[in-house]
């Protein structure tokens, strides 16, 4: 497989921004959720801490994109279509990131509301790196 970097820099930087948005809506839900004092996420938090989050996110974006176009091509027997890009992304979130969010708030007795913030914005964020993956690969 020939990688396209474009594309896949272009899909890490939609779920990126996509979950900046998701976020930014449900912050407070999120914050009360996780069990943050009072309800913010940013509370005492330095700004050096909040750059290097947004730096782990925005990796960690990357190598799903670059893992995500890996599966979507391999899979694609008809050809790489944006249809096929957002079930292939949905498919893996069903299979990888919703049961091992599910398992570890389970044990962590967290809110059910944090497991569908969370497993809720993965899914959009994989689904959104099909697509952009679909479209351009």
């Amino acid at each position: 497989m020939n990688i396209d970097w474009i594309a896949i820099a272009a899909a890490a930087a939609a779920s990126w921004i996509f979950g900046a948005l998701w976020y930014g809506v449900f912050a407070r839900r999120w914050t009360a959720a996780a069990g943050l004092p009072g309800g913010r996420a940013d509370q005492g938090a330095d700004k050096r801490a909040t750059i290097i989050a947004l730096i782990v996110s925005l990796t960690a974006e990357f190598v799903m994109a670059l893992i995500l176009a890996g599966v979507i091509a391999h899979t694609a027997k008809k050809g790489v279509t944006i249809a096929s890009g957002v079930l292939v992304g949905a498919i893996c979130w069903l299979g990888f990131v919703i049961t091992t969010l599910a398992t570890n708030y389970a044990y962590l007795k967290t809110r059910l509301s944090l497991v569908l913030i969370d497993g809720g914005h993965w899914l959009c964020a994989l689904a959104i790196q099909g697509a952009v993956l679909g479209a351009l690969l």
